[in-house]
């Protein structure tokens, strides 16, 4: 009698197990459905939404179309008066125009050169013995003069003349060189922010340029300007020109 109300008990309570988890089962259910309807209603919503805004934009082009066709209706009836030629009329004269003329490039040797900016003397020219470099580690001959200067500063042209060239060299970067006349010729390296080009006119003191970056050949002189003067092509010492 015992083991038989045992075994009673057991399949009670197997069958109140099974009865819950079948009534979890069918709760999961009734909730993925439940989801499944909302995200189908906000869908057709989102839908009935695209629609809506596409017929109002529709409608608005529609509108603005016939105001153009009505605006272009006024225009079209206006009728312009007829001027007819009057054989006694002067002709009308129209004023000739001509390109500024550049000055002629005449370069003063006897004259003082100005400086392209203050700064300190980092190597000076030297075409006769050779001149340390220090981030070459290195001696070597100096065709130019460098000026030490600070990122952003200024470089003013040393006398007036027309740009010969603007390019950029792996040593002194962004270069100019300005055509000065009788065969001189400034170049002017380790720029940036250059606001001339090609054949362009240059006033003495005329900003053109920036100091940039240095290029490797120069990061241990630092941030500098390369200046450079040359006679029929050949470097010239700056220092017996600049006043």
């Amino acid at each position: 009698m015992v083991v038989a109300a045992f075994g009673m008990l057991g399949l009670y309570y197997a069958g109140q197990e099974r009865e819950q988890e079948e009534q979890m089962a069918k709760e999961r259910q009734q909730q993925i459905q439940q989801a499944r309807e909302e995200d189908a209603a906000r869908e057709q919503a989102a839908q009935e939404k695209a629609k809506a805004q596409a017929a109002a934009e529709a409608k608005a082009r529609i509108k603005e179309q016939e105001k153009e066709e009505e605006e272009t209706e006024e225009v079209s009836g206006i009728i312009e008066p007829v001027v007819e030629d009057d054989f006694m009329d002067e002709p009308e004269v129209v004023a000739e125009t001509s390109a500024p003329v550049e000055p002629e490039l005449h370069f003063d040797a006897a004259a003082d050169l100005s400086w392209p900016l203050q700064g300190n003397v980092i190597l000076n020219y030297n075409m006769d013995q050779t001149v340390y470099f220090a981030t070459l580690d290195q001696y070597k001959y100096n065709p130019a003069v460098i000026l030490q200067a600070a990122v952003n500063t200024p470089v003013n042209a040393v006398a007036s003349g027309t740009v010969a060239s603007v390019e950029t060299s792996e040593e002194t970067g962004l270069t100019m060189t300005v055509d000065m006349g009788d065969g001189y010729s400034a170049r002017y390296g380790q720029l940036k922010e250059v606001p001339k080009n090609q054949g362009e006119y240059v006033e003495s003191g005329e900003i053109i340029g920036y100091i940039s970056e240095p290029t490797k050949y120069y990061s241990v002189e630092g941030s500098n300007l390369y200046f450079q003067l040359m006679k029929d092509d050949q470097p010239v010492n700056p220092m017996e020109y600049l006043e």
